[in-house]
């Protein structure tokens, strides 16, 4: 027996009820029942659609579909570091090699200053601030996109919905770990490591917030080929 069209939609609202919010996971999901589902029936051909599905379902173990919504999420983690690595690598080319070393120079200058410390934790703190504002509005648009289409797709969301927060923090804590009494007489390694860490964390965020989002339709369609038809 072959599963039908009717099938084939019970199936993905099956996964919608065990909590799988992607439709990208979805599918795979479905195409893997799917595919359980006609085995089981070649096997045992009298039982019901809906007995085969659970014999199928019981298979994922008693966390269900969890399991491989959680690898799904660090393979799709693991694609998006691949994205920003590549724009970072584009980046560190001429002519925006030259604006990189500037900008590298310009925050060593600023550490010089006697109120550093007042400069780098506003700097700090200013984009986590404004990376908020954008991912709450980039999450509204989802929210808007999902009620027209009632499709989400797990690396959209990565790619909408993650920022830099994590490495403004983590270079604020650099920061004051390598300035913990003195903003003015750091060492040159220290000057180096704050000025760098500060560079990148601008490359960073403008790719993540900025580059990548407005290249996001054209990474979809690259990774999702149903994409475009959606």
């Amino acid at each position: 027996m072959k599963l039908t069209q009717q099938h084939i939609n019970q199936l993905y609202q099956f996964t919608r009820q065990h909590y799988v919010e992607h439709f990208d996971v979805q599918t795979e999901l479905v195409d893997h029942l799917a595919n359980d589902i006609e085995q089981i029936w070649e096997q045992n051909p009298s039982i019901s659609f809906e007995q085969a599905r659970d014999i199928s379902f019981k298979k994922f173990g008693v966390f269900g579909f969890m399991d491989v919504v959680e690898k799904k999420q660090k393979q799709m983690n693991k694609k998006y570091l691949k994205i920003i690595f590549g724009f970072v690598k584009e980046w560190f080319s001429i002519p925006k090699i030259i604006l990189t070393l500037s900008l590298c120079y310009t925050f060593y200058l600023l550490l010089s200053l006697p109120f550093a410390n007042y400069i780098f934790t506003s700097f700090y703190f200013t984009l986590i601030i404004i990376e908020f504002i954008m991912i709450f509005k980039k999450r509204k648009q989802l929210k808007n996109k999902f009620k027209k289409t009632q499709k989400k797709w797990m690396l959209e969301e990565i790619i909408q919905a993650q920022g830099l927060g994590n490495i403004a923090l983590l270079s604020f804590y650099i920061f004051h770990f390598l300035t913990p009494d003195s903003y003015t007489d750091l060492s040159l390694f220290a000057n180096i490591i704050i000025a760098f860490s500060s560079t990148l964390l601008v490359i960073v965020g403008y790719i993540t917030l900025i580059v990548i989002p407005k290249k996001s339709e054209e990474i979809l369609e690259t990774h999702y080929p149903e994409y475009k038809l959606v």
